[in-house]
C-alpha cells in the first residue's frame, strides 16, 4: 500500500510540474506573440520618424529661392500667390520638382546655401558620439521620443522662419533631432529584430522609407507652398510628428522600467570605432555616399552648362533613381535570406556599381543618358546599405554586447561626413578641378575600396563573445524581456512543445531551455 501511494503521489507531483509548464508556456507565448505585434508597430513608428527627417531636409527646397530673393532686396518670403522660385516665370514649375539646390546669383548666396544644407549635417555628426553612448545608457524609446520633439521644434521653427538666420537655427535643430531619432530607431529595430533575415527585411524597409522621403519632399513641398502658403507643407509635416511620437508614448512609454531593467552596459563608442571590421563596414557607408552628396548640388548646374537641360530636366533628375534604389533594397534583402554569408559579397558588388556608374556620368550627353547612372549609382547605394547595417549589428552580437546606440550612431557619423561636405566642397572641386575630375575621383575611391570589404568574409563565423547578456541569460530569465530575448534566439522556426509534454526524467523543457542555452550560442548567432 505504500508502494501505490508513493507512485500516486509521484504521478500526481508530475502531473502538477507538467500542469505549471504548460501554463508557464502558454504565457510566454501569449507574450511573444504580443511582443512580435508590438515590435512591427514599433518599426512602423520608426520608418515615420525616418520618412520625416527626410521629407524636413528636402521640404525645405522650393521655398529658399523666395529667401534669397529677401536676401538679394527683390521680395520677401512670400505668400501663396508668390512664385516659389522666385524671379521668373519657371519659378512655379521647378517649385514642384525634386531639384535639391535652387540656383542662386552670387557667390555669396551659394556659399550661404550650401552652409545651410550641410548645417543639418555638422551638427548631426557632432552630437552622433554623445547620443550613441545615450542611447546605450538609457534605451531606444527615449532618446527616439526626444529626437522626434527635437523635430517637432525644428519643424515648427521652419514653418514661422522669416530669414536666413532662422532658417539656419532651424536646420542646426534639425540635426540635433535627427542624431537621437535615426540613431534610436534604427538602433530599435537592430534590438527588437534580432534575428536573420527579419533583421534584414526591417532595416530594408526603414531604407525604403528614407528614399521615398528623399523622393516625395520636394514635390509635395512645392505644391502646398504654391497653393496654400508656406507654412503649410511644415504644419503637416508637424502634425504627423506629433502623432508618431503619440503612437510611441502608447506602444512603448519611456519611463517603463519592464525592458530597460535587464540590459546590459554597451560597449562604449570609442571601442567600436577602434573595431577592425566595424570601421571598415563605416568606411564602406561613408565611400558610397560620397557621389549622391557630391553630384546633388553640382549636377544641375553641369547639365545646364553641358547639354542645354530645361529646368523640368534639373528638376526630374533624381525621380527614376528612386525606383532602382528600392529593388536594390528588395533583391538584396532576397538573397541575405537565400546567401547570409555573402553579405560582404552584396556590399562590395555595390561599391563596385557606384564606382563604374560616377565615372559614366561625364560622358552623358542628353537627360535620358544621364539617368542610367544615376539610377545605378543609387542601385548600389541600396545594395551596400541593405547589406552592411545588418552586418554591423552582428558584429556587435558576436564581438561586444548587444546594444547598438553606439554602433547605428558611427553608422549616422560616416553618412553625415559624406553629407556635410558635399554641399560645401563639391562646388570647390568642380571649380578648380572639373566636374569631369571630380565623378572619376569619386567613382575610382568606390571601386578601390570595394576590395576592402574581403575584410567581413568570415564575418558570418565569427563566434559570439560571453557577453553579459550571455551570462544574465545562462543564469535563467529574470523578467519577460530576458524570457522573450532568449525565446527569439532559439529560433522563431520552432514551435512550442505542448503543455502536457515533459521528458522522462519528470522535468519541464523550459527548465531544461535555460539551462542549455549557451550550449547553443554558436549557432544561435549565426546569419542564418
Amino acid at each position: 500500500m505504500s508502494e501505490a501511494g508513493g507512485a500516486g503521489r509521484a504521478r500526481a507531483a508530475v502531473e502538477r510540474l507538467s500542469e505549471a509548464v504548460g501554463e508557464r508556456r502558454r504565457q510566454l507565448g501569449t507574450a511573444m506573440g504580443e511582443a512580435r505585434r508590438q515590435r512591427r508597430l514599433l518599426l512602423v513608428v520608426v520608418c515615420v520618424a525616418l520618412l520625416l527627417d527626410n521629407m524636413l531636409y528636402m521640404v525645405i527646397v522650393p521655398i529658399i529661392p523666395d529667401y534669397i530673393a529677401a536676401m538679394r532686396g527683390g521680395g520677401g518670403a512670400a505668400g501663396p500667390s508668390a512664385p516659389a522660385g522666385g524671379n521668373g516665370s519657371g519659378g512655379g514649375n521647378r517649385s514642384l520638382l525634386p531639384a535639391r539646390y535652387p540656383p542662386s546669383s552670387g557667390e555669396n548666396e551659394d556659399v550661404q546655401i550650401g552652409v545651410l544644407f550641410a548645417s543639418k549635417a555638422i551638427l548631426q555628426l557632432l552630437v552622433n558620439p554623445l547620443s550613441g553612448t545615450l542611447i546605450d545608457r538609457v534605451g531606444y524609446e527615449a532618446p527616439l521620443l526626444a529626437g522626434l520633439a527635437v523635430m517637432f521644434l525644428s519643424t515648427a521653427t521652419f514653418a514661422f522662419a522669416e530669414n536666413y538666420a532662422t532658417l539656419f537655427a532651424a536646420r542646426s535643430l534639425q540635426g540635433l533631432g535627427s542624431a537621437f531619432a535615426d540613431t534610436a530607431g534604427i538602433a530599435l529595430i537592430a534590438d527588437r529584430y534580432a534575428e536573420e533575415p527579419a533583421r534584414s527585411r526591417a532595416l530594408g524597409t526603414a531604407l525604403a522609407c528614407i528614399s521615398f522621403g528623399s523622393l516625395a519632399a520636394p514635390p509635395f513641398g512645392g505644391v502646398l507652398y504654391e497653393f496654400a502658403g508656406k507654412r503649410v507643407p511644415f504644419l503637416v509635416l508637424a502634425c504627423v510628428c506629433v502623432l508618431d511620437g503619440l503612437l510611441l508614448l502608447v506602444l512603448a512609454p519611456p519611463g517603463g522600467t519592464g525592458a530597460r531593467a535587464n540590459m546590459p552596459v554597451g560597449t562604449p563608442i570609442h571601442r567600436l570605432m577602434i573595431d577592425p571590421y566595424i570601421a571598415v563596414v563605416a568606411g564602406a557607408l561613408a565611400t558610397c555616399n560620397i557621389p549622391l552628396a557630391f553630384l546633388e548640388p553640382t549636377i544641375a548646374n553641369w547639365m545646364k552648362d553641358s547639354m542645354g537641360a530645361s529646368e523640368w530636366e534639373v528638376g526630374l533628375t533624381w525621380l527614376p533613381a528612386f525606383f532602382p534604389h528600392v529593388l536594390g533594397v528588395y533583391v538584396t534583402v532576397r538573397l541575405a535570406a537565400a546567401y547570409p554569408h555573402l553579405q560582404w559579397f552584396y556590399g562590395a558588388l555595390g561599391m563596385a556599381i557606384i564606382g563604374a556608374s560616377s565615372c559614366l556620368v561625364p560622358a552623358c550627353r542628353n537627360f535620358g543618358q544621364v539617368i542610367i547612372p544615376l539610377c545605378g549609382i543609387c542601385f548600389g547605394i541600396a545594395l551596400v546599405d541593405t547589406a552592411l547595417l545588418p552586418t554591423l549589428a552582428f558584429l556587435v552580437d558576436v564581438r561586444h554586447v548587444s546594444v547598438y546606440g553606439s554602433v547605428y550612431a558611427i553608422a549616422d557619423i560616416s553618412y553625415c561626413v559624406a553629407y556635410a561636405l558635399g554641399p560645401i566642397v563639391a562646388g570647390q572641386i568642380v571649380h578648380t578641378m572639373g566636374f569631369a575630375q571630380l565623378n572619376l575621383g569619386m567613382g575610382l575611391a568606390n571601386v578601390l575600396y570595394a576590395p576592402v570589404l574581403l575584410f567581413l568574409k568570415n564575418v558570418c563565423q565569427m563566434k559570439p563573445s560571453h557577453s553579459e547578456r550571455n551570462i544574465l541569460l545562462e543564469e535563467g530569465p529574470k523578467g519577460l524581456y530576458d524570457t522573450i530575448k532568449m525565446e527569439e534566439r532559439k529560433g522563431t522556426g520552432k514551435s512550442l512543445q505542448p503543455a502536457g509534454e515533459v521528458d522522462e526524467n519528470g522535468m519541464g523543457s523550459y527548465h531544461r531551455d535555460v539551462k542549455g542555452v549557451s550550449e547553443e550560442d554558436s549557432s544561435d548567432y549565426e546569419y542564418s
